[in-house]
């Protein structure tokens, strides 16, 4: 999907204002219409960290299934509220919090032949963001996350592992997609 240059700061203010709505601090809901780049179907996962750095939450969509904008709000009141890893967050907290939208491109498979290390030559790290699906297991990682995990063997590894699987699992028909995102960030000034 190709965003206009406002769609960060756009993007990021529907996240702020949708938490807002949802702690009862503001009246009205975000505005997630009006632009037609907002009303296309997308998908996003907005990510949540205090400002010393420290993960509060993250959801998202995989795929597209409803427009852009509404997608945002919705994952934004889900990452503050509803990650199952983290208590809810309070009024108090959202002052602390800082705000990040990935924008997700559409998901490509990666063949790889039934091979675990055909695949890991064919990812590409600080680029591809990942999901694994066997069976009912399924997890992400999106391309932020090579910067805490930069070696593809332990970035697969730990992906096994958020999916539920062992890190040493491996199935040939394991199916791997890749996407890619654009990815937006709340300035401390904002």
């Amino acid at each position: 999907m190709k965003l206009p240059p406002e769609a960060g700061n756009t993007l990021v203010a529907i996240a702020r204002a949708a938490i807002e709505h949802a702690l009862g601090m503001r009246r009205r809901p975000p505005l997630t219409q009006g632009a037609a780049w907002l009303e296309n179907e997308g998908a996003s996962f907005v990510t949540l960290r205090t400002r010393k750095g420290a993960l509060c939450g993250c959801i998202g969509s995989l795929w597209p299934r409803r427009p852009l904008g509404e997608d945002v709000a919705e994952n934004a009141v889900a990452a503050a509220l509803r990650d199952p890893r983290f208590a809810p967050l309070t009024p108090d907290e959202l002052a602390d919090v800082r705000i990040e939208v990935s924008v997700l491109g559409k998901p490509e498979p990666i063949e790889h032949g039934g091979s675990e290390e055909a695949l890991l030559a064919a990812i590409q790290p600080y680029k591809d963001g990942i999901i694994l699906e066997w069976g009912a297991h399924r997890a992400t990682f999106l391309p932020q996350v090579w910067h805490e995990i930069p070696d593809p063997r332990a970035f697969l590894a730990a992906l096994k592992r958020k999916a539920g699987l062992s890190s040493d699992f491996w199935a040939p028909d394991v199916r791997i997609w890749r996407y890619h995102v654009q990815k937006f960030e709340e300035r401390d000034d904002s």
